[in-house]
């Protein structure tokens, strides 16, 4: 069956096109590989991987593959689930949403938290 001749167009004849307000942030195909890029950098690459993925957001274990090998990414419940429990994939969201700043007060945050966990440490070292 072919389509009548006065359907929709679905590019328009004069070339134009509308402006791109988003152009420095990725596609669909960037997303899913920057999204992969930080499981794997927070979890690897193996199948203890996969099943940690499978169990922290329920996910079927095909999915967790293809997000951990970058060929999709995450849907919204599942990304909102990874970013819960990985710092790396809720600062890869900050950044491919042009939040920088907000990644670098929460990295303050945590090396803050760190950095008293640290002096408690050596205060108790000294202490006894």
């Amino acid at each position: 069956m072919s389509l009548p001749k006065k359907d929709r167009k679905v590019r328009s004849n004069s070339g134009k096109t509308f402006p791109d307000d988003n152009s420095r942030l990725p596609g669909a195909a960037g997303f899913a590989l920057a999204i992969a890029d930080a499981l794997q950098r927070q979890f690897g690459e193996t199948n203890a991987a996969v099943k940690m993925l499978v169990a922290l957001t329920g996910a079927n274990e095909r999915a967790a593959k293809n997000w951990l090998s970058g060929k999709n990414g995450p849907s919204g419940p599942n990304l909102v689930d990874l970013m819960r429990h990985s710092d790396e994939v809720l600062e890869t969201v900050l950044r491919l949403a042009g939040r920088v700043d907000l990644a670098k007060a929460k990295k303050l945050g945590d090396t803050r938290r760190t950095l008293q966990r640290m002096l408690a440490l050596i205060d108790e070292i000294e202490g006894s």
